[in-house]
């Protein structure tokens, strides 16, 4: 791709394979979805019996949170041209009385499934001389958020990650970022406690929640070759949730 393709050439995946974690819900729904509006095949990796609205995206069932089943399934992937690593699960508490089990699962779904996925795809990725790898994370991932010791840890945890692995694979043509999220208006969060919710909004510079096609956008954007020289960051996708 030159610097004078057009616009359209540049934002599209023809000829792509995308694999989504957690993309039958949300904001992974979301991303599934932009994706192949850009043309990709899309590979949807969710939960056993999560297959998600109907659509052109193929299920893949798997439980991220099984460390053989990920292994399983990273046997029998295809060549992937995008990994986008959406899936993420809270089990909330403060760490004086958080679970070691509620501690575990969500850095095993959050954090090792994409150490696993990644770890799965780079090989090829480097063998075919390019690669797109982009990791959800969340900016309580960078600012820490009260009884949440175990999820902010795993988001902080891939932003860590995402610059190492960017560091070792960039001069093999294959790119990894981070999108970090703020509200955003998901069920998870739409089960919010209407004070949460109005201080989270307080916060934000927009002053107004996100949708989950604004992530989805941001990750479109580090997927296509409109940001063919952008890798080892993190894209806040908040509103100014963070710098207000």
């Amino acid at each position: 791709m030159n610097e004078t393709s057009p616009l359209s050439d540049l934002l599209s995946l023809r000829g792509r394979t995308a694999l989504v974690t957690g993309g039958s819900g949300g904001i992974g729904a979301a991303v599934v979805e932009l994706l192949l509006e850009a043309g990709a095949t899309v590979l949807n990796a969710d939960l056993p019996g999560h297959e998600g609205p109907p659509g052109a995206a193929r299920y893949v069932p798997c439980d991220l949170g099984d460390a053989q089943a990920v292994a399983a399934f990273c046997d029998e992937l295809p060549q992937v041209d995008c990994l986008v690593h959406c899936a993420g699960i809270t089990r909330d508490g403060v760490v004086w009385k958080m679970r070691d089990e509620d501690w575990d699962v969500v850095l095993r779904v959050n954090l090792d499934a994409a150490f696993r996925l990644v770890r799965a795809v780079v090989p090829r990725m480097r063998k075919a001389g390019q690669g797109r790898i982009v990791l959800i994370s969340s900016i309580n991932g960078e600012r820490g958020k009260f009884g949440q010791a175990n999820y902010t840890a795993s988001k902080a945890g891939l932003i860590g990650f995402a610059r190492t692995v960017a560091r070792e694979v960039g001069r093999f043509g294959v790119r990894v970022n981070v999108v970090a999220p703020g509200l955003i208006l998901t069920p998870m969060t739409e089960s919010l406690p209407e004070p949460v919710m109005a201080r989270a909004l307080e916060e934000t510079a927009l002053g107004e929640a996100g949708r989950p096609r604004d992530v989805a956008r941001a990750v479109l954007y580090l997927c296509s070759d409109l940001s063919s020289h952008v890798t080892g960051q993190v894209l806040r996708v908040d509103g100014g949730q963070l710098t207000a």
